[in-house]
Parts: C-alpha cells; structure tokens; sequence
C-alpha cells in the first residue's frame, strides 16, 4: 500500500467516525433527556397520607395498634409496654406524639405506642416520606418502618423488612437504614447509616424508593442505602407501616436511670407512585 493511498483510506475513516460520533451524541443527548424526564415523573401521585392536622387519636381508618408486650419484649428485649392510651399517642397542632413515659405500668417499668396500618393500608413499590423529628436520651429508640404483609402466614424474616428510619438515643444525629430478610436478618441484617446534624432538634425527611429493581433509603434527599431487588428477595409483595418508639432491648442499649419521657413527633407519612 502506497503512502497515499494509506492518507485517503486513513481520512476516510476518520470522516466516517466524525459522522457516527455526532450521531451517537446526539442519541445520547435525547436519550438522557428521556430518562431525566422518566425520572421526574417517578413517584408524583401521591397515593396514601397522614397529615396529622386533626387534634386527637390518631386516624382509625389509617392506624391500628401493637399493644402489650409482645413474646420476650417483641423479639428484643425491649422494657416498654405499648399502649394506646392518649398519654403514649395524640395528635396535636399538626404532629403526631408518640411518647414513652418512665412508669410502672403492668410489669414494665416504661410505657409507650407503635402504630401500624396493617389490614388498613399495604402496597408494592413506590416512595415513602415521613418528616420526623426524634426522640432525646440515652435508652430511646424509635423506628419508622415496614413489614410483608404475609408476616402472620410465613413469619419473619421470611416476610422481609425494611427499616426506613432506626435510631437510637446514645448516638446522637445517627440514622440507620436496614433490611432484615432470609440470610441477611437480625445481627447480619443488611442496612448502612449517615450522620445528620439536629436528628433531635429539628424535623428531617426519612423516604425509601422502593422498585422491583432496587431499595434505596434516604434522609433529606441524599440517598445512603442501596439494595438490588429481585425475585429471590421477599421485597415484592405487599408492606404496611409501623411506627414506634421502644425503650432498651438489644438494639437500643441501657436507658439512663434519669430517664422520664420522651416523644417521637411525626409531623406527615407520604406515599407515592
């Protein structure tokens, strides 16, 4: 091959590449436009909610209740005894008030409340915001969070469980965000945690994006956790939601002996699709 012809067949291709590259930037450019634009539309219709405007007892038709014990302090050693007494849950000037008192109450030296909207509200991927502001002290550990809805006919972990917001009193501004499911569940559950700064001064947005292919937790919009979904995870069917503030027990350690109350103020739940 002369010099020459080398040059021609060497501008050739580059012509044919300049070409094929303005074209594939171009695709590139609408393309993205189409997944930025799909994205945005993602979770708009807002399909369940709790504002929390109405002074009182929670919604009826939204909320039930876990009350008692539970078999060995529900499976964590917690002290609490839940209750729906207006002292443990009231809604009022807009939040919800979930409070745990130092109390003989009994058998159980604190009371407090977990709410839930099973046989109320279930529903498969979407996205959950709750603004929430958490408790004080050393002891306390409140939970925002979501279990299968077949729980009382395959049990846990089996049914899996997303904790959307854990936190505990004796480690100030940290959140903590897990999944619990077969191989991955209690001390091998599968979460991760941030720090924020006023967790206990301020409200924060805890949300979850829940799709077939992937969870993601998040406080105040910047995403912490990430977990592929797929068919051999338990994360396909229905949830509903609980919320609760349990004192002690293995994950919320020793309460401080000066312990006398302290709330959980939730001041709106948010579901999308």
């Amino acid at each position: 091959m002369s010099f020459k012809q080398q040059l021609r067949y060497t501008l050739t291709v580059l012509a044919f590449s300049f070409i094929g590259i303005i074209s594939k930037a171009q695709q590139t450019g609408a393309d993205q436009k189409k997944v930025a634009a799909h994205k945005a539309a993602k979770y708009t219709k807002l399909v369940w909610s709790d504002e929390f405007n109405k002074d009182g007892a929670p919604d009826s038709t939204k909320w039930g209740y876990d009350l008692g014990t539970g078999a060995n302090g529900w499976g964590n050693n917690e002290l609490e005894y839940y209750t729906n007494r207006p002292a443990n849950v009231i809604v009022h000037g807009g939040v919800l008030k979930i409070n745990a008192i130092k109390e003989n109450y009994n058998g159980c030296a604190y009371t407090s409340a977990r709410l839930l909207s099973q046989n109320k509200f279930a529903f498969k991927y979407g996205k959950v915001e709750i603004s929430a502001k958490m408790p004080v002290g050393v002891g306390v550990w409140p939970g925002i969070w979501m279990l299968g809805n077949n729980i009382n006919s395959v049990g846990w972990p089996l049914c899996g469980e997303i904790d959307i917001m854990e936190y505990r009193g004796y480690e100030l501004n940290k959140i903590f965000g897990t999944l619990h499911y077969p191989g991955r569940s209690g001390g091998n559950a599968d979460g991760k945690t941030t720090m924020i700064s006023g967790a206990s001064t301020a409200f924060h947005k805890y949300s979850l994006e829940w799709s077939e292919s992937s969870i993601k937790i998040a406080v105040d919009g910047k995403v912490f956790h990430t977990v592929m979904n797929s068919a051999n995870t338990p994360f396909n069917l229905d949830f509903f939601l609980l919320m609760n503030l349990a004192m002690g027990g293995g994950f919320g350690g020793p309460v401080d002996p000066a312990f006398t109350n302290a709330t959980l103020e939730v001041d709106y739940v948010r579901v999308y699709r």
